[in-house]
């Protein structure tokens, strides 16, 4: 272990997604990521801001507030919106200029940022009005961070129609997922561009 290893803060915020509610292990999908990030050269320490139900509206009003006391030099920032602005009849296009704003905002105060995108939700659940405005929403903040050179997470390409997703949140609240759906959210983070965003070696899979 290198004893000269960089600490590095990385605030996360969003909405209940982040907080992890709804995970009998108390991990959320933040915890799950910072348990498999090596830190043999970093010393990673993550702040889940999570405020559930909150919109693009309130998280752009916040973040930077929540973020200053808790990033110094080698802070970064992830943005994980999930669909609050759906719920608050926010338009889309209100939506992305939100999310570039903190973007762009982050960025010119030298701040790295990941973006990870809202999941589906259940066709048939509480929020099953709103599962056909997900994907446009996707899409919008995939091109904003596209055009900005930002990695970005789309958790809903990859778990729409996923039948474990579906299943954890049926057995859930019908909103939040429990450890399986988290583990999920957490692989795709892992798998997204999460290590080279941070600056570490992808650990190697094991071994058959």
């Amino acid at each position: 272990m290198n004893g000269d290893r960089a600490d590095v803060a990385v605030c996360v915020v969003g909405d209940e997604l982040v907080a992890g509610r709804g995970d009998a292990r108390a991990l959320g999908w933040v915890g799950r990521v910072v348990a498999r990030t090596p830190q043999d050269d970093i010393r990673l320490t993550a702040f889940p801001l999570g405020v559930p139900g909150e919109t693009t509206v309130d998280l752009a009003a916040r973040w930077e507030s929540e973020t200053a006391r808790r990033l110094g030099l080698g802070g970064r920032l992830v943005v994980a919106p999930g669909i609050g602005d759906l719920r608050d009849g926010v338009t889309t296009a209100r939506s992305r200029l939100n999310v570039a704003n903190v973007v762009d905002a982050a960025q010119s105060r030298g701040l790295p940022v990941l973006v990870v995108g809202p999941p589906p939700v259940l066709r048939d659940g509480p929020d099953g009005a709103l599962a056909e405005q997900v994907a446009p929403l996707s899409h919008a903040l995939a091109d904003v961070c596209d055009r900005r050179r930002v990695p970005y997470v789309d958790t809903y390409a990859a778990l729409d129609g996923h039948a474990d997703w579906e299943r954890d949140l049926a057995a859930s609240d019908g909103r939040v997922p429990g450890q399986a759906g988290y583990g999920l959210l957490a692989y795709l983070v892992l798998h997204g561009g999460w290590f080279p965003w941070l600056g570490v070696v992808s650990p190697a899979p094991p071994s058959a």
